[in-house]
């Protein structure tokens, strides 16, 4: 799909990145097409799976966030896939990205508090496939 993203489409996606909640009619008017023409291409961009949705940010000092970590995973010959979906299940794991270098799979985690996130560490250890980890826990948002 991102082969097939025109320049009204990547501009439409640079102003949603900026601010997800901009109205159809202002981003129509930005971009210089009917408000209908950016409904349509949002709408097909989700379908399409290349927009995941709208998410709202919050700032790392507002304690909403709990305990966030990552997690660098070594996954043992041949069982990336099986580490992978067993990651996905784990319900406090939010996104797990594949890596180069030493780590093969990095996982973002996300907890209440440190009980929780020390329960979500000992299920991930407990994964088949992974032979070593190593975490740190996010402290502060660099701006």
């Amino acid at each position: 799909m991102a082969d097939a993203l025109d320049s009204l489409d990547q501009d439409l996606i640079a102003l949603l990145r900026a601010d997800s909640r901009t109205p159809a009619a202002l981003l129509a008017k930005q971009l210089k097409v009917s408000r209908s023409t950016v409904q349509n291409r949002i709408a097909r961009l989700q379908r399409s799976g290349l927009l995941l949705g709208f998410t709202v940010r919050l700032s790392s000092e507002t304690g909403l966030h709990g305990v966030r970590a990552i997690t660098q995973v070594e996954v043992r010959g041949g069982a990336t896939d099986k580490v992978v979906a067993a990651l996905r299940r784990l319900p406090e794991v939010v996104s797990v990205y594949s890596t180069n270098g030493r780590w093969d799979l990095v996982a973002e985690v996300r907890t209440e508090d440190l009980a929780g996130f020390d329960q979500a560490l000992r299920r991930l250890r407990d994964i088949e496939g992974i032979a070593s980890s190593e975490t740190s826990l996010l402290l502060a948002e660099q701006r």
